[in-house]
């Protein structure tokens, strides 16, 4: 009963899937949130058919009743979270709350399969994230002075990760975290959103070759800081963040081609000094000549996705264990063995619907301080996801970069919610410069006509 339970579920569950994706794209077809809305409550009922689906094999496989009390738990704080938004902010975004939640629920559904204690753990995480999440679209339209904070950004990001290299803990070689009261952060992960604000204040109004320098000189002294740190994949989304705001700030293709050039350059500097890069791209290279040693986590995650095929082995009927810090770094491989390469695909097209979400809201920004940072925040989080996956997939050398609210991480979940809910604040003010056009046109029409109507009497 399980294996028919186990096999008919895998197309039940990727079918939902795709319905909820493809609802994820359809949305675009109309400008406002008013004719979207059906299509966000079909997309609320496939994501939770999925989450359901999910974990009624994870039940019938593992025959524990934690795992429905469990499941109970998350349908609550994913319905509350799309609830409670939407009543306190009916101007805001719902695609980018329900693409939020849908890759929450598979982290959720991932994790649960991997690790029982590091799913909850997770998802306590994930509910103090949302409820600290909730107030940050007020804040970010009310308080409008953070564009004024430009050297405090830079001094806060700098500082943070100075002290991460001074006094903190190495794992694997690498300083990427320190430890408050017991409780363990990354600030590198908390620090890019910060570095966004530090270089769309910096930007916003001047962009001429001095402020460029001197935005140059503070960024890379972030990089530089983390490369001492030996976070080499944190060096580069910053490094990456810096040459595209730079580039999308001033217009000028010399920027970008000095950055490229730059960065290539770091890139061949990097292999050459640091000993656990050259054995990534070895790994890379040819993973099977040290399938022991280095490539063992790639290969590994290579026959994880090969044998998952199109629809999956089936959840808790694949060995993704076997894979080293997969529930972190190679969790796509993960989702692709046992939910199949159609159901991992469409988790990638939800990660890019959300991006495409981000860039139209940032193109209809006026304000340009607002528009760079939601350009910023857009990139860091599709720069990670193709990091994470092309690094699972041999496509790139691995980086050790989470997925976006996929993956297991408590920083890495914390800021990226905190992105995503920025990023509706942002979405608000849209609206709002959005409603401030038409009634300025509203008054244009009425001065004309008045004035034609007078013109009409004097006649």
């Amino acid at each position: 009963m399980e294996l028919y339970i186990t096999e008919l579920s895998k197309y039940i569950i990727t079918l939902f899937a795709a319905l909820y994706t493809l609802e994820a794209f359809l949305v675009f077809r109309y400008p406002d949130e008013e004719r979207r809305k059906g299509g966000y409550m079909r997309q609320n009922l496939f994501m939770f058919l999925v989450h359901f689906s999910c974990f009624l094999v994870i039940c019938f496989e593992t025959g524990k009743l934690e795992y429905l009390l469990f499941y109970a738990l998350q349908q609550i704080l994913l319905f509350a979270t799309i609830v409670l938004f939407c009543m306190i902010y009916p101007k805001g975004n719902r695609l980018i709350v329900n693409n939020m939640c849908m890759l929450l629920s598979i982290g959720f559904v991932v994790l649960s399969r991997l690790s029982f204690e590091k799913a909850i753990r997770q998802f306590f995480i994930v509910t103090i994230s949302i409820i600290t999440g909730m107030l940050i679209p007020y804040f970010i339209h009310k308080l409008k002075f953070l564009k004024s904070l430009t050297w405090v950004y830079a001094a806060v990001g700098i500082t943070a990760l100075g002290i991460v290299l001074i006094l903190g803990s190495t794992t694997y070689g690498s300083k990427l975290s320190y430890s408050i009261a017991g409780l363990t952060f990354q600030p590198s992960e908390f620090i890019k959103i910060v570095f966004v604000f530090f270089l769309a204040s910096a930007l916003y109004e001047s962009h001429d070759f001095l402020r460029v320098v001197l935005t140059a000189v503070l960024a890379g002294i972030h990089v530089l800081v983390l490369v001492a740190s030996k976070d080499l994949g944190s060096a580069l989304i910053f490094f990456i963040v810096y040459v595209l705001m730079v580039f999308i700030a001033t217009g000028n293709w010399l920027y970008l081609l000095l950055g490229s050039g730059g960065g290539c350059m770091a890139a061949v500097l990097a292999y050459r000094f640091f000993p656990h890069v050259q054995v990534r791209v070895q790994a890379w290279r040819d993973p099977f000549s040290c399938i022991d040693d280095a490539g063992y986590q790639i290969t590994q995650s290579l026959f994880a996705i090969g044998s998952g095929g199109w629809f999956g082995m089936g959840l808790f009927r694949g060995t993704p264990d076997s894979i080293p810090f997969v529930e972190a770094d190679f969790i796509y491989s993960a989702v692709a063995e046992e939910l199949g390469i159609v159901f991992s695909i469409c988790m990638l097209l939800i990660c890019i619907s959300c991006f495409i979400m981000f860039m139209n809201i940032a193109t209809r920004l006026q304000n340009r301080f607002y528009q760079l940072i939601a350009f910023g925040l857009g990139i860091i989080y599709i720069f990670q996801v193709f990091l994470t996956v092309g690094g699972g997939t041999k496509f790139i050398p691995m980086t050790g970069v989470t997925l976006p609210l996929v993956s297991y991480g408590g920083s890495s979940v914390l800021t990226t919610i905190i992105m995503f809910f920025i990023i509706e604040g942002l979405y608000i003010i849209r609206q709002e410069e959005g409603a401030k056009r038409v009634k300025k046109k509203e008054r244009r029409r009425k001065i004309k006509y008045q004035e034609a109507h007078k013109t009409e009497e004097e006649e």
